[in-house]
């Protein structure tokens, strides 16, 4: 029996890995054919009548181990100078700006139509109003670099933001003066948390000789994580701190802090551990995919009855969107469609204790969300890519080779 489930996970590891590399080719986004894989292992079990234990209770562990991984490898993908100084500002406000209004808005929608408190609305809020990094930076693989670029900067501001904002929304009992006070002080003692903690981890990943390193940093900064979970505080925080220290060593060399760390040894491991935390989300997204595609009922596909909400919260999350594009003054085509949700809207959804969970967004809205939207998406970079192959076609009409 063991043969066979080391055998299964390692076969479904590498249609993974498949599904990753025919994505340049196929424009289909890999996350939907795991979620499609998963579903169709759960009816053949069904079918066969296999005994398969209930992987429910594996999702928040794989989804926080994911998020952690998400967030440090596009932290270490953010660059931190002069010249990105236009895209980090149109990014952070993309980013951020839709997620307060989203969230609050239908919120308030939620709270005044259905009389459900603002802090409970704003929770079961939050979750929709966070785009996946995890799904929309494969994705644009085949942009244009600055338009690449700016889905890699706003995935990744979106998740770190949003999950910033969750914690806000689920501390405490009510949203209260003395809520917002507590959490700014939990808010600045993280990150002298994490000044600290990545500085130490960013000496041990220069100091360390042994032939095991990258390991034993990734193991202490989920441990960092947690033990922040613990004690309430927004510990995402400390992740993209660590992962932006990382990926901007060169640009802090002239910190006196930094005189003593071998900055060219630096360099060369910062790429190494990269490549790993690269390797290590890769397994980890898959595995989670698969399980939530397994998990997932067939009824809460074609549920009509939470289509309608899944539909209202997509035309919110685009047209807020489509303002926010405009106001920035970035191009409509592709970027308007890239918004998909994904990972962390199932894990914050998932974090929502049981009693503070709304009737009406259930399991059913998140799963239709997510693969709308992924779709979406999807139509959105194919046609971007047929523009893109039309005027290289016209380029090389008007510049024939001689």
């Amino acid at each position: 029996m063991a043969e066979m489930i080391i055998i299964g996970i390692s076969v479904l590891l590498l249609v993974s890995y498949f599904f990753d590399i025919t994505t340049r080719f196929s424009k289909v986004p890999s996350v939907i054919l795991l979620l499609l894989t998963g579903w169709f292992l759960n009816q053949i079990s069904g079918l066969f009548d296999f005994i398969i234990p209930n992987l429910n209770s594996l999702l928040p562990i794989l989804g926080t181990i994911g998020l952690i991984l998400i967030v440090l490898d596009g932290s270490l993908e953010l660059e931190l100078n002069r010249s990105k100084k236009s895209l980090i500002n149109k990014t952070i406000i993309v980013a951020l700006i839709p997620v307060l209004i989203i969230g609050i808005g239908f919120a308030t929608y939620v709270h005044y139509e259905w009389g459900f408190p603002f802090k409970q609305s704003l929770e079961n809020i939050i979750p929709f109003c966070i785009i996946s990094s995890a799904i929309a930076i494969p994705s644009s693989i085949n942009l244009s670099a600055s338009k690449r670029e700016f889905v890699i900067y706003e995935s990744s501001l979106s998740d770190i933001l949003g999950v910033i904002f969750f914690n806000f929304a689920t501390f405490g009992t009510a949203i209260t003066l003395s809520s917002v006070m507590v959490f700014t002080w939990q808010f600045f003692l993280m990150l002298i948390i994490s000044v600290v903690a990545s500085l130490i981890l960013a000496f041990l990943l220069g100091k360390i000789d042994h032939h095991i390193k990258y390991g034993p940093i990734i193991i202490l900064t989920i441990l960092i994580y947690e033990i922040s979970k613990i004690y309430h505080l927004p510990a995402l925080i400390f992740i993209l701190f660590f992962g932006l220290v990382l990926g901007n060593i060169d640009e802090m060399k002239h910190l006196k802090i930094l005189k003593s760390f071998r900055l060219t040894k630096m360099n060369r491991e910062v790429k190494h551990f990269k490549d790993v935390v690269v390797e290590a989300t890769f397994i980890v997204r898959s595995i989670f995919f698969l399980v939530f595609g397994f998990v997932i009922q067939t009824e809460d596909i074609i549920n009509p009855e939470s289509l309608v909400w899944s539909v209202s919260i997509l035309f919110f999350v685009y047209l807020i969107r489509y303002i926010m594009l405009k106001l920035a003054k970035m191009e409509m085509s592709p970027l308007l469609l890239i918004a998909p949700r994904g990972l962390i809207t199932i894990l914050l959804f998932l974090a929502i204790a049981p009693e503070q969970r709304i009737p009406f967004i259930n399991q059913s809205v998140i799963v239709q969300v997510i693969i709308i939207s992924t779709l979406i998406m999807m139509i959105g970079v194919l046609f971007s890519n047929k523009e893109i192959k039309k005027v290289e076609e016209q380029l090389a009409d008007e510049h024939p080779k001689i």
